[in-house]
């Protein structure tokens, strides 16, 4: 009986195994998963990263997050004109002198 018990827990615990996935060849599926998120990851941060990275130069925003020197000074005329500390055609004047001297974007 003991031969036949034996027997039966062998053929159980190879059958369950195999079924199951614990077996031998079972330690690659751990590499599947962790890959699997390091790629979905990677993907999100290209496609968003891109976008964000596009819409911030295309703000006038440079590469460190600071804003590019000629589009600071637009930034700043614009909110004097916006308080009254000069009228329309100083305004237009100087936002003229300043898009004329800027260096052409790269």
């Amino acid at each position: 009986m003991s031969t036949t018990l034996a027997a039966a827990n062998a053929a159980t615990h190879t059958v369950a195994t195999h079924f199951v996935g614990w077996g031998p060849g079972f330690g690659w599926w751990f590499l599947l998963i962790p890959l699997f998120w390091i790629l979905v990851f990677v993907l999100i941060f290209g496609i968003f990263g891109r976008r964000w990275h596009r819409s911030a130069m295309e703000n006038g925003y440079g590469p460190h997050g600071r804003m590019n020197p000629p589009r600071q000074a637009e930034v700043t005329l614009a909110e004097r004109y916006a308080k009254g500390d000069i009228d329309e055609v100083e305004y237009r004047a100087r936002l003229e002198v300043l898009r004329a001297n800027a260096a052409p974007p790269v």
